[in-house]
């Protein structure tokens, strides 16, 4: 019995890492799992344990390589940040927010964050009626005077993109959440920023969640020449292929660059303890971030995530 339950273990393990490393998402559950790729050590540590006690050599290596494999990708995905980012002049400074309010839950803690953090740029998904509302506030509109919001007709499709730079609307990207996008002039520069919320790769989502994720993906490619800043729920992790190929036109994981790649930002009730990071900035070369940290958001199953981010000429 311990022999099959630990065949069977490993069986379901060893789909989840051929899946990433022949950079596929594949069919549900895979993509669910990968989520949470690192927390795959445990069921793998006990299958390992469960081999040992039935005292099956081909079970126990198979074991200790499925725990190699899980090992190898959790390790942090794509370049380390440059050295010297802190002492290089630049053309500007600022910091960026991205905060999902679970269908407008979240308001009053974003709103406070918002006011005790002062990020100069916010990204925020899941913005209702109520979250417009309060964005509409004095010290809101004073402190974020040029915004851009779309979808608030619907709880979870509503997003918003509030500045204290000018913003000039762009198209976003085509999506069932809205997912708006702006040109922000910061430092005399025009920098590209875009609002991500792609579907979630739920069994009966997933050709949408792709298309979604695809979308940003080719937005990210085509930047004509503007720095790049891609900020939102992206309901992916460092482990989906989908999420990867965004990376792979050239943006950088603000979070991977500060050191904490693998920090859950959900489910919020069990994070950071456990949990996944699906919560980004994506940064395209011009902007580096210096620093960053997740924030608790009472009433939401997400932590929001703010950067401090450096804008070099291009």
């Amino acid at each position: 019995m311990l022999a099959a339950v630990a065949a069977l273990v490993l069986l379901g393990l060893t789909a989840v890492l051929v899946a990433r490393g022949i950079d596929r998402d594949g069919p549900t559950p895979l993509p669910q799992l990968l989520a949470f790729l690192p927390w795959l050590l445990a069921p793998g540590w006990l299958a390992l344990l469960a081999a040992v006690l039935a005292r099956r050599a081909l079970l126990v290596v198979w074991a200790l390589g499925v725990l190699a494999a899980t090992g190898w990708y959790v390790q942090p995905y794509g370049p380390a940040a440059p050295d010297g980012a802190e002492e290089r002049p630049a053309k500007a400074r600022f910091r960026v927010l991205t905060a999902n309010l679970q269908r407008g839950g979240a308001t009053d803690a974003l709103v406070e964050l918002a006011l005790r953090e002062r990020p100069q740029v916010l990204a925020v998904q899941e913005c209702d009626h109520r979250c417009v509302r309060a964005l509409q506030a004095p010290r809101l509109r004073e402190a974020y005077p040029h915004r851009v919001v779309a979808g608030v007709d619907g709880g979870a499709r509503g997003s918003a993109l509030l500045s204290r730079y000018p913003l000039r609307r762009t198209a976003g990207v085509p999506g069932e959440l809205a997912m708006p996008g702006a040109v922000a002039r910061i430092g005399g520069e025009r920098v590209r920023i875009q609002v991500a919320h792609p579907m979630p790769p739920t069994p009966g989502d997933l050709d949408t969640w792709r298309r979604e994720l695809d979308r940003l993906r080719r937005l990210a490619a085509d930047r004509d020449g503007l720095p790049t800043l891609i900020a939102g729920d992206f309901n992916s992790s460092q482990d989906h292929a989908a999420f990867r190929a965004v990376l792979a036109t050239g943006m950088h994981d603000a979070a991977r660059l500060v050191g904490m790649s693998r920090t859950p930002t959900w489910p919020s009730r069990t994070a950071p303890p456990l949990g996944a990071q699906i919560d980004h900035v994506l940064l395209s070369k011009e902007l580096v971030p210096l620093d960053g940290s997740f924030h608790d958001l009472p009433g939401s199953d997400h932590r929001a995530f703010l950067a401090d981010v450096k804008l070099f000429p291009r």
